[in-house]
């Protein structure tokens, strides 16, 4: 994002996932004043809370403890966060979820949007979000496609094009995940780890984010040139382009 104010707008299969994979920018929009948003298209409750499942909880007991966990992760990171409900493993892409984010688009008006990779084998969820948050983007764009009550959209409700960025899947060799931006995200990871820590059900991910946001950071200072000063302690996330980029400078 530029440093005039924008809107990051992330779309997140689960409710832990903005976290993992993109807590850094998320922390670092908002630390430099822009608005930073969260769709969680489900609270993850059948297939990333085995923990609860295993105490014998049941399902509207996990998905309040999941969305309060989320809403203190969001909170850590200084993002707002939407919740959509519409249920995971699987994640079941339909015309109505398409109009709550078409929908959503409108009302957040984001300058970037991250989301999934469109590939996963691991979980259909994933690129199932992200399939949706394309579609929604583009249909946002078209003044003659309706609000989800029925209205015709004004200009001023309508968006842009705003980039896209795939945010880091778990295995990203077995996804086509090729980064091409690298995020340094150094000032904001103690957001980024104070935002894991409110999702003990998931407590074996804070070590592996942890150590992969160094790793990053290494390939950060690796690319960011030799005059640049970057400290040892550089830590980073990696994003993949998915549109092309509009410039009149090359840098």
């Amino acid at each position: 994002m530029s440093e005039a104010q924008g809107t990051l707008l992330v779309v997140s299969a689960h409710a832990g996932d903005f976290v993992w994979r993109a807590g850094g920018a998320i922390a670092s929009a908002a630390m430099r004043g822009d608005r930073a948003v969260v769709a969680c298209l489900s609270y993850g409750e059948r297939g990333e809370s085995a923990s609860q499942w295993l105490q014998g909880k049941g399902l509207d007991e996990i998905k309040a403890i999941r969305r309060e966990e989320a809403e203190a992760a969001a909170s850590a990171l200084g993002a707002e966060i939407e919740f959509l409900d519409l249920g995971d493993y699987p994640l079941v892409e339909s015309r109505e979820a398409i109009v709550k984010l078409v929908d959503l688009y409108r009302r957040v008006q984001p300058t970037v949007v991250l989301t999934h990779t469109l590939h996963d084998p691991y979980n259909g969820d994933h690129p199932a979000a992200a399939r949706m948050a394309l579609e929604a983007r583009i249909l946002a764009q078209a003044i003659g496609v309706p609000n989800g009550d029925g209205s015709t959209p004004t200009k001023e409700q309508i968006i842009g094009a705003p980039p896209v960025f795939f945010f880091e899947p778990h295995q990203p060799e077995q996804c086509d995940f090729t980064p091409n931006v690298l995020l340094d995200i150094t000032d904001a990871f103690p957001r980024k780890r104070a935002a894991m820590e409110c999702l003990p059900a998931q407590k074996h991910m804070w070590s592996y984010y942890t150590d992969l946001a160094v790793r990053r950071g290494v390939q950060v200072k690796r690319n960011a040139g030799p005059n640049l000063g970057l400290p040892h302690d550089t830590m980073g996330e990696a994003y993949m382009r998915y549109l092309p980029q509009v410039t009149n400078v090359l840098s």
